[in-house]
């Protein structure tokens, strides 16, 4: 495995789990696994590019572990993998995509390597896909009604749209980025959101 890899840190309380995460993802990654939050704290440091992290956890959370990442401002992209059903207070917290268990090694695969494109891009950008990907998981998870009620999903449909206008001459120059504008694609197909439209 070349040094030059991308480093996965795997957090996950179930062993089983964590190292078969990390058999799947090994071939191509140099991998991490932490059982725990309180491990995984001792974990974290400038080398880790994507982190998979499981939400309910003896002890240190998840979440815990996610606002502790978010505080000293890593630069690494931040996948939840977890039994944990999605609610609306994911518009608040500071991950970029949410994986519900049981995820399948394609599915798993394929996240690291989406956060790993979404590193390249700026700031805002980045933004702009984690809250795509937030909106799209409540509407996939959440009714109409439910929806409608919330007000933190109407708070997350006014930053979108204002983030949205923001990045208008950003977006425009991915205009012929043709992975960037498909994966997008996919995500406006599922929350309903085009970044490319005036």
């Amino acid at each position: 495995m070349s040094e030059d890899a991308p480093l996965v840190l795997i957090v996950e309380d179930e062993p089983d789990l964590a190292d078969l995460y990390a058999a799947w993802l090994s071939s191509d990654y140099r991998v991490r696994t932490a059982y725990g939050g309180q491990e995984a704290l001792d974990e974290l440091d400038e080398q880790i590019d994507v982190v998979l992290l499981d939400r309910r956890m003896p002890g240190v959370s998840g979440d815990e572990v996610l606002e502790e990442i978010r505080e000293r401002g890593l630069d690494c992209r931040i996948a939840m993998v977890t039994a944990v059903e999605p609610d609306f207070d994911i518009v608040e917290m500071g991950f970029d995509d949410y994986l519900v268990k049981p995820v399948a090694k394609e599915e798993l695969y394929e996240t690291v390597e989406s956060l790993l494109t979404r590193s390249s891009y700026d700031e805002g950008v980045q933004e702009l896909y984690a809250l795509a990907s937030k909106k799209a998981l409540l509407e996939s998870e959440k009714g109409s009604a439910e929806l409608e009620n919330s007000q933190e999903y109407q708070q997350l449909e006014r930053e979108l749209e204002e983030l949205r206008s923001e990045l208008g001459e950003t977006l425009d120059s991915f205009g012929d980025h043709e992975e960037f504008v498909s994966v997008f694609r996919d995500l406006e197909r599922e929350a309903d959101v085009d970044p490319f439209e005036e």
